[in-house]
């Protein structure tokens, strides 16, 4: 089984490079994203600290683009490609298979289905210079280091841990796709409530400036006042947005910790849900119309 070869490469060592960018990968992921959010975030699919999806495209990456491995336009350029096109598909199988998604680039800029997105493409590019030139030598001197045997009895106990730890995961992400139908009720009325909180607060400062419909369109040259009313319905929707991610994270924590994990690291799991639900609805719509 260790001497299998796919590339040219055998199967110890692409074993052993997986469970070490999965782990690279986890700690880029949960430190970039605890920094962002002030708090420790642990991402990942699974509860240890690996995030499969960068040890497997590290690797095909690798593999794929080795042969032009000499050449930095070519590895940047294939770089965008592959890892692109696994990024697409990875999201696609997610959506597909448990209903939510697991990243959303629906707010960055010429992306598409907000599954990919030019910016993240670009950086797949320089990522990809990078592991050629500078992580893979590194890793595979890490791979050096130790004894063949240690490696092999090392891989296969991560290997157990790992299966046991993702089977329990995809249990749990079966298990809040039975739920978010559920929860996207509950939040379209908790919408409902706190816009209405937020129409009230805004009621209340024009009353406070003794601001009135007249008023308001004489001062919409005035760019100090358009730049306070932009700060307070920023605050608000903000207000909003932490709100209602703190209501879903309360129901999520009565599922048990690790459905409160996914819902704490991936803000958008729902999106997932409602592009299924907006596909069954057209398939149901054209099965009607015949």
């Amino acid at each position: 089984m260790w001497s299998l070869s796919i590339g040219g490469v055998d199967f110890y060592h692409i074993i052993n490079w997986f469970f070490i960018y999965s782990f690279l990968g986890w700690v880029w992921e949960t430190c970039f994203v605890s920094f962002k959010k002030g708090e420790y975030v642990n991402r990942g699919f699974i509860n240890g600290p690996f995030c499969t999806i960068y040890g497997f495209g590290a690797i095909s990456v690798y593999l794929i683009l080795k042969p032009v491995g000499g050449n930095i336009l070519w590895l940047f350029f294939g770089g965008i490609v592959v890892a692109t096109a696994l990024e697409y598909v990875t999201a696609v199988l997610m959506e597909s298979i448990f209903h939510t998604s697991w990243w959303d680039y629906s707010d960055k800029k010429f992306n598409f289905q907000g599954r990919i997105c030019l910016g993240a493409s670009l950086g797949w590019g320089f990522f990809t210079v990078m592991l050629f030139r500078v992580l893979h030598p590194m890793v595979e001197e890490i791979v050096g280091l130790y004894p063949v045997i240690a490696g092999e009895i090392g891989v296969c106990a991560v290997a157990v841990g790992y299966t046991a730890d993702f089977c329990y995961s995809a249990a749990t992400a079966f298990r809040l796709r039975e739920r978010i139908p559920v929860w996207e009720q509950a939040i379209a009325l908790t919408q409902g409530e706190l816009f209405l909180k937020v129409k009230e607060k805004m009621d209340s400062l024009e009353q406070v400036k003794g601001l009135s419909l007249d008023s308001l369109k004489e001062r919409l040259e005035d760019v100090e006042f358009l730049r306070e009313l932009e700060e307070k319905r920023s605050s608000m929707m903000k207000e909003i947005t932490k709100e209602l991610q703190s209501r879903k994270e309360a129901a999520a924590s009565m599922l048990g910790h690790n459905v409160k994990r996914y819902v704490k690291a991936y803000p958008n799991l729902n999106r997932g849900y409602r592009i299924h639900k907006e596909k069954r609805d057209k398939k149901k719509q054209e099965r009607n119309k015949k």
